[in-house]
């Protein structure tokens, strides 16, 4: 079975576990991405920061966004920097988990 591409996942998933209409689900996929792109955006700006503690409150925010996505996989990366943030390692590659995940996210970012 030919893996589905990122933008159907989420499409999937939003119309699955909402219950909305593919109407519904083409009408707020926009805003739910749009959401996304913003914390990403955030993310980088206090990435520049190096504060440990905003960056996992940025991983904690972009977790949940994820996840209300489906994209459960990359929620793990997210709640990897959040974990680490908030513990106020500083020896964890926070840059390198955002690449990744934006890397991962190319499609719909």
């Amino acid at each position: 079975m030919p893996q589905l591409s990122l933008t159907d996942r989420v499409t999937s998933f939003l119309g699955e576990h909402y219950k909305l209409s593919d109407e519904k689900v083409t009408d707020m996929l926009p805003t739910f991405l749009s959401v996304l792109q913003n914390h990403m955006r955030d993310m980088e700006r206090v990435l520049g920061q190096n504060d440990v503690q905003a960056i996992g409150r940025l991983g904690h925010t972009l977790k949940g966004a994820l996840l209300n996505l489906g994209l459960n996989d990359f929620a793990e990366i997210a709640k990897s920097i959040e974990i680490a943030g908030k513990e106020g390692s500083r020896e964890v590659d926070y840059r390198g988990l955002v690449v990744q995940l934006k890397e991962n996210m190319s499609e719909i970012l």
